[in-house]
């Protein structure tokens, strides 16, 4: 099972995935908005998406899980 983290504080501005997506290494899973800057967060691993832990319009630190992988 691996985590995909925030890597910048920011705001989740869309949701690229659902749960049963099956994603490949470098594959863009959220898009997080920081300093009117969009920010693609990318699976570090190929997995299915297990749990999605974040919701659009959320606000997250630099660090927080997002998606689950499995």
């Amino acid at each position: 099972m691996s985590e995909v983290e925030a890597h910048i504080t920011g705001t989740v501005w869309k949701i690229e995935v659902e749960v049963g997506d099956t994603v490949d290494e470098g594959d863009t899973v959220v898009i997080l908005e920081s300093m009117k800057m969009e920010m693609p967060v990318e699976a570090e691993d190929p997995g299915v998406v297990k749990e999605i832990r974040c919701s659009e319009g959320q606000s997250v630190s630099e660090g927080d899980t997002l998606v689950v992988l499995e």
